[in-house]
């Protein structure tokens, strides 16, 4: 029986090999025509490392930066706003009589300027060849303490329809966080960033050009117990910082709510 299996076993493995020389051979004859060059010696591969020719023999040429097309002044169907289509959006949607009685996150003349949208067709303009350009503007006019929205009309340069709410408060601009940090930097809550600034980098913070900073809305009681100071946000504009040293660590700064209308700085809890 053990001669038997050792029989067996080698007519498996001489069938093995004949299926392998066959394999090899049958490679052999499906080879590309060019697989062998003019002399007879085959082809052989390029030597590590070296450069892929160009189209004169050598290393290809250098890539090329090439400048952006101009930008025209007016999109077309969906194309996102130009330049000069936000621009003129602000501008029409912001009206000198009201650059003088509203206010920005800072005091200066003219309302907080927080989004540029292009506006979606109505159905019936939708298939038409040259559809009009609409935007809308929105803003935080901190003298009033209200939102305040435009829409425009970029091809016939009007003002379509305008809002004015209070108690609304859309995620606030960068412009306001950094003047969140400014005020929190400042104030004697701000100790313990200054603090943790200065362990961190061994310099003093004194204003918020080190840091990253990112804001979010505190509506104040809508979004439970509010101490006192912090009694009017919903209806004044507050926010909340995530706070970074930029290409440092965060420092935790979740816990104050900076009002920015009154501009005053309170501790949660």
């Amino acid at each position: 029986m053990h001669h038997l299996m050792h029989r067996h076993l080698g007519k498996i493995v001489a069938g093995a090999a004949l299926a392998l020389t066959g394999t090899a051979a049958m490679a052999a004859i499906t080879l590309p025509s060019d697989a062998g060059a003019a002399d007879g010696r085959g082809s052989r591969p390029a030597a590590a490392g070296a450069p892929a020719p160009g189209r004169d023999g050598g290393p290809p040429p250098p890539g090329v930066v090439e400048k952006a097309p101009a930008q025209g002044k007016r999109g077309t169907g969906r194309d996102p706003l130009t330049d000069d289509e936000l621009r003129r959006a602000q501008d029409l949607a912001l009206p000198r009589t009201l650059r003088g009685v509203a206010a920005d996150v800072t005091g200066k003349p003219g309302p907080e300027r927080l989004t540029t949208d292009l506006v979606e067709l109505t159905p019936a303009e939708a298939g038409l060849a040259d559809p009009p350009r609409r935007a809308r503007v929105s803003f935080y006019d901190y003298r009033s303490d209200s939102y305040l929205t435009t829409t425009v009309n970029l091809t016939t340069s009007t003002v379509e329809s305008a809002d004015t709410q209070h108690g609304v408060q859309p995620p606030p601009g960068h412009d306001e966080a950094v003047e969140a940090a400014r005020l929190l930097i400042a104030a004697p809550l701000g100790a313990g960033l200054r603090q943790d600034y200065r362990d961190a980098t061994g310099r003093d913070l004194t204003g918020p050009d080190p840091l990253s900073v990112t804001g979010f809305v505190y509506r104040g009681r809508a979004e439970g117990a509010a101490p006192g100071a912090l009694g009017a946000c919903g209806k004044h504009r507050c926010i909340r910082l995530f706070t970074k040293i930029k290409n440092g660590r965060w420092i935790d700064t979740r816990r104050f709510a900076i009002d920015l209308s009154a501009r005053t700085v309170a501790r949660l809890g």
